[in-house]
């Protein structure tokens, strides 16, 4: 989580003045964390600072706001019928072309008391440059402070079938990632594509796996098996954070068969796995997808994907 300016100047380039309202600070039970963010503008919003009632009440006073930036404090019972009983800090700022921030690592800014920077905050900030290593998101003696959002996870989906299609929809709005989305052809693709996700027709995908970072996912799920081979075979020769076969059993044993004459060892073909998701929940697409989605957010998930194992 961390201030998204690639988000905010994609909802300011098509809608003008935009609100961000972030959580700044928590006491007490809450319903979302430090840095938890919505972006609002007339007819609309994105993203969520939780709580029903909270999102609700700052999204309408955002819409309303006539300062550039605002900074309050809720007391969720009292205040709003909530019954998580604590309260939260909430800055609100106003953002159009002309005023989005430039920041690499850490966005600070004063929101309430003096624009002069404190000494805590330029040592945080010191500290951080030394250690090449942003701050969390906090208030800090009047000042926001923001690691600004990068993506931790590239995930490459082969392939915009139905499950393609609905690991994108699922995939998509988890923080910190970025996809990559390759089929054979521009009208494999949807009409509308979700921001942040980069489509990659290819007439020959298998091509473009040299171009893929070394530390990406990937999920290999084409209309044809021996695109998926040839795609396997490819990542295997490549490298990969983790990668992942949409398939039967019986399909599995075959391309382990078909990779091994490859030239490709045991251990390296274990580090494919087939099938991807959780088989508890289902071969719907959707389902498919979900257990795609947990795997990949529960803690240590990149160690067992690497290894091919399901927790």
């Amino acid at each position: 989580m961390g201030f998204d300016l690639d988000m905010l100047a994609r909802a300011v380039a098509a809608h003008g003045r935009v609100v961000r309202v972030v959580i700044a600070a928590t006491h007490g039970s809450c319903p979302r964390e430090t840095g938890a963010a919505m972006l609002v503008w007339e007819n609309g919003q994105s993203g969520t600072i939780g709580g029903g009632a909270l999102e609700y009440e700052l999204a309408r006073a955002a819409r309303e706001q006539a300062v550039a930036c605002r900074h309050s404090r809720h007391a969720l019972g009292p205040e709003m019928g909530q019954c998580c009983g604590g309260a939260v800090e909430v800055v609100s700022e106003v953002f159009d072309a002309a005023a989005l921030p430039e920041a690499e690592m850490v966005f600070a800014r004063p929101v309430a008391g003096s624009a002069a920077m404190p000494l805590s905050v330029k040592r945080l900030l010191a500290t951080a440059r030394n250690q090449g290593r942003p701050p969390e998101a906090q208030l800090l003696d009047g000042w926001m402070i923001e690691p600004v959002a990068r993506p931790t996870r590239e995930i490459w989906i082969w392939g915009a079938g139905h499950v393609g299609r609905a690991l994108v929809a699922v995939l998509t709005p988890l923080p910190a990632v970025r996809i990559t989305w390759v089929d054979t052809g521009p009208d494999r693709f949807p009409d509308a594509i979700p921001e942040g996700v980069a489509p990659l027709p290819a007439a020959e995908p298998a091509r473009l796996v040299p171009h893929a970072p070394s530390d990406a996912h990937h999920l290999v799920l084409t209309y044809s098996h021996a695109l998926d081979l040839e795609l396997c075979h490819q990542l295997l020769s490549h490298g990969f954070a983790s990668a992942g076969l949409i398939g039967s059993k019986t399909k599995w044993a075959r391309f382990r068969k078909r990779l091994a004459a490859l030239g490709h060892g045991e251990d390296q073909i274990d580090s494919i796995r087939c099938p991807i998701g959780d088989p508890a929940l289902g071969k719907h697409p959707q389902a498919i997808a979900v257990g795609v989605a947990a795997e990949i957010l529960r803690p240590g998930a990149q160690t067992r994907l690497q290894q091919g194992k399901t927790a």
